[in-house]
C-alpha cells in the first residue's frame, strides 16, 4: 500500500508530466470504485457539488465540512492506491484547517476556490493549506482556483482575462501546485493563460462545448476535470432507464454490473 507521501508526489508528477491528466471527478464510494477500476485511471479528484447532491444538500459550503471530510475520507480508502484529491469549495472559513483534516484522512490534493473574495484574503488562503501541507510532510497538491470566468457577468472579457491571470500568478506565487480555471473557455484564451502562467500550470474543467482534450494538451494543461458533469452522465442514464420502463420497456442493452 502506498504511503500518503506517496501518493502526494505521484499526484504532482502527473500534473507536472507531458501527458495530459484526465480524472472524471467521483462523488461517493461505488463511483469511485468504479472510476478506479477503469483502465487509464492514474488519480481520482471528487466533485463538492456531486458530495453535497447525493447528500440533500445545495453546493456552496452548505453541506458541514465534517460531512465533507467525512465523504472524501471514504473516497481515499476505496480508491486504495490511487492519490485522490478533493473539492474542498473555498474551505469552510479557514482553508488551513480544513486541508489538515482532508490530508488526515488520507487526501493529498485539493482544489481551494477564491470566490472572486478580494485577492489578498485569496492569497491568505492559499498560504495556509500550503502551510497545512508543509506541517504535514505532505507534498499536497493545492489545486487554487478562480471563479472569475464562472462570475464574469457583463464584464470586458480582457477583463476578465487580465483578473484571472492576476489571480494565477499570485496563487502560484503562493505555493499552489496549479491553477484551475473553470468555465466555457475557448482556445485563444485558454492558450493566453498558459502563456502567462507556464505549462502545467493551468487546469480546465471539461463541460458541453469546452475544447477538445487533444487541443488542451498541445496548449500545455496540466489537467481536465468534469467536476459535477460525471454526476449529470450518471443521472442522465437513470432517468433514461425510468423513462424507459415506464414506457414498456427495460434495461438497456450493453448494460453491464458493475457493483
Amino acid at each position: 500500500m502506498s504511503t500518503i507521501v506517496e501518493k502526494a508526489t505521484e499526484l504532482r508528477r502527473l500534473h507536472e508530466a507531458p501527458e495530459l491528466l484526465l480524472v472524471v471527478n467521483v462523488w461517493d464510494a461505488i463511483t469511485t470504485t468504479v472510476v478506479a477500476n477503469t483502465p487509464g485511471t492514474r488519480a481520482v479528484a471528487t466533485a463538492s457539488h456531486g458530495i453535497a447532491a447525493s447528500r440533500g444538500y445545495p453546493d456552496g459550503e452548505v453541506i458541514p465540512r465534517d460531512e465533507m471530510i467525512a465523504e472524501v475520507g471514504l473516497i481515499a480508502r476505496t480508491a486504495g492506491d490511487l492519490p485522490v484529491t478533493a473539492d474542498l469549495e473555498g474551505g469552510y472559513g479557514d482553508a488551513g484547517d480544513t486541508i489538515a483534516r482532508a490530508i488526515d484522512v488520507g487526501v493529498v490534493g485539493a482544489n481551494l476556490e477564491d470566490q472572486l473574495k478580494p485577492l489578498s484574503d485569496s492569497v491568505k488562503a492559499v498560504e495556509a493549506a500550503v502551510a497545512a501541507g508543509e506541517r504535514a510532510g505532505v507534498p499536497f497538491a493545492l489545486n487554487a482556483r478562480t471563479d472569475a470566468f464562472l462570475k464574469a457577468g457583463d464584464r470586458d472579457p480582457e477583463e476578465v482575462l487580465a483578473d484571472a491571470i492576476e489571480r494565477g500568478r499570485a496563487y502560484l506565487d503562493a505555493g499552489a501546485t496549479s491553477f484551475f480555471a473553470p468555465g466555457r473557455l475557448d482556445e485563444t484564451t485558454v492558450g493566453r493563460l498558459v502563456e502567462a502562467l507556464g505549462e502545467r500550470k493551468v487546469n480546465i474543467i471539461g463541460i458541453p462545448g469546452s475544447i477538445p482534450l487533444a487541443t488542451a494538451q498541445r496548449l500545455g494543461v496540466a489537467r481536465v476535470s468534469y467536476g459535477p458533469w460525471s454526476q449529470n452522465v450518471a443521472l442522465t442514464a437513470l432517468a433514461g432507464l425510468a423513462e424507459d420502463v415506464y414506457a414498456g420497456g427495460g434495461l438497456p442493452e450493453g448494460t453491464r454490473k458493475l457493483n
